[in-house]
């Protein structure tokens, strides 16, 4: 376990403290690259801390003055973090959010949750709607990569797509916002629980599984204590994993919204690896969606595909000319994105990603792809130019 929190040039969180720090390629070249570690964190910043503090109390210096050492001593260690320069570049933008996500969550019990959860809807909704498919690229990639931080990547994934298919379905701003909140609060009670859960290679407790069959109850509890007395946000947190198949007409909008978070939840899930499992490609995740629980037409699967595509931006596809490449943007046809070729008919990188209009039958999508299928490190970065 990590005594203290790993973070990138810019200080962005990459690994917390308390977290397990797992020996992949991605971490070995991390390492290789030099992480940063605030110094405050350090164990020589607490016994240096300690050490002042205690000759302070020793020479009968007051409280105050104490408290003011502390603040002095962590100013002057502090590393000075680098001024951005130009806009920031979305992979950097998401990476923020998710990192406030993740949060958010590990502390519902602040008195100010609920504020600090609106204002990160708010952030995340302004990032998502000019460029839709660009964000939902770097999240369903990034869904694909390492199982750290679940409940941040999951959450943050489940409010975009929830909010996707609900315009798709015509909603108005009001009710796609009620169905966000609750995207971003349905695991609650379990947040923590699934962070770990998702590290682990062996089966839950007897006791685990009590408490995540009882999640939803448990995290609709938690909302009504801090205040929250929507019925639909409560229903929908509440039955999000036992709202049944069937038509979406007819049902409470809380009943409606639980059924639309249960078949996002799957679909999120199916994409997302654990350590005990890898994950599965986007039209496997489609599959298990667009057929309920008796294998028929699920109208809520449906409007998620139709939301997003089924093979959305983000997923990985083989072409018909052998190639491999990532989707960039949804199509007219949810089956005929527009895509860009990273790896070569010879199986070799491309030296540059290429796009490729899926609509012509040389570059028609023959399969669709696992993350770990595709040999080969993607840089987000660069593709995001390509929008």
């Amino acid at each position: 376990m990590l005594s203290f929190s790993l973070r990138d040039a810019s200080g962005q969180l990459l690994f917390a403290a308390g977290q397990p720090l797992p020996d992949t390629p991605q971490v070995r070249d991390l390492i290789a690259r030099g992480p940063f570690v605030q110094a405050h964190e350090t164990r020589e910043y607490q016994r240096a801390l300690a050490h002042k503090l205690d000759t302070m109390m020793l020479q009968g210096a007051p409280i105050a003055a104490l408290a003011k050492a502390q603040t002095d001593f962590h100013a002057d260690l502090r590393p000075e973090r680098p001024a951005r320069t130009g806009p920031v570049s979305e992979t950097a933008a998401w990476s923020d959010l998710q990192s406030q996500t993740q949060q958010l969550l590990r502390d519902p019990e602040r008195a100010d949750f609920l504020v600090r959860l609106s204002q990160l809807l708010d952030r995340v909704l302004a990032r998502l709607h000019p460029q839709p498919d660009p964000s939902l690229a770097l999240l369903i990639h990034d869904a694909g990569q390492e199982p750290l931080d679940y409940s941040a990547r999951h959450a943050l994934l489940t409010l975009v797509m929830a909010e996707m298919t609900a315009r798709q379905l015509g909603w108005g701003e009001a009710r796609r916002r009620v169905l966000t909140l609750a995207a971003l609060t349905m695991n609650l009670s379990i947040s923590r629980d699934q962070d770990q859960w998702a590290l682990r290679t062996s089966v839950l407790a007897t006791s685990e599984r009590e408490a995540l069959a009882g999640h939803g109850d448990q995290s609709a509890a938690l909302l009504q204590a801090m205040g929250v007395d929507d019925d639909a946000w409560l229903a929908a947190v509440r039955l999000h994993h036992d709202a049944g198949p069937g038509p979406l007409s007819g049902r409470s909008d809380g009943e409606l919204m639980a059924r639309l978070l249960r078949r996002i939840d799957v679909y999120g899930a199916r994409i997302s690896p654990r350590r005990s499992r890898r994950p599965l490609s986007a039209a496997q995740a489609a599959r298990a969606v667009y057929l309920d629980e008796h294998q028929a037409p699920d109208e809520a699967g449906a409007a998620l595909i139709k939301a997003i595509g089924l093979y959305p931006p983000g997923s990985l596809v083989r072409l018909a000319s052998g190639e491999e490449a990532m989707v960039l943007k949804r199509g007219h046809s949810a089956n005929e994105p527009t895509v860009a070729a990273l790896v070569g008919r010879s199986g070799s990188p491309l030296t540059s990603p290429v796009i490729r209009d899926t609509r012509l039958p040389a570059n028609a999508i023959s399969a669709s792809l696992a993350p770990h299928e595709m040999r080969l490190r993607v840089n987000m970065d660069a593709l995001q130019k390509l929008y």
